[in-house]
């Protein structure tokens, strides 16, 4: 499931839901690095994944027309399938980075 935030404060306050395992954020959060955002959210919520996304997707509507303009396009637009696998690989890695948390060390 996917809970749209809509703006920071929104954020803060789904946060506080557990159940939520990974935070898509864009690099630049009303005027706050996504960085600095996503390590606050985090602390409400350090279980969770963290993916910055900083393409668009690769949609006919912003292609086309950027084409036709001659207007470049960086980084370069990324398929569903594309994003799809990048969230899987961010939730694996997290699920490592908790299990490997919680092992006890010797």
């Amino acid at each position: 499931m996917v809970e749209p935030a809509g703006d920071f404060g929104t954020a803060v306050d789904r946060l506080a839901n557990p159940a939520i395992n990974l935070l898509l954020i864009h690099p630049y959060v009303e005027g706050i690095p996504g960085y600095e955002a996503a390590k606050y959210l985090r602390q409400r919520n350090p279980g969770m994944g963290v993916l910055v996304v900083a393409g668009l997707p690769d949609d006919d509507r912003l292609r086309i027309p950027a084409e036709l303009q001659g207007f470049e396009i960086f980084p370069r637009p990324f398929t569903a399938a594309e994003l799809i696998e990048k969230v899987e690989m961010t939730l694996q890695t997290t699920a490592a980075r908790l299990s490997a948390a919680s092992t006890p060390r010797k």
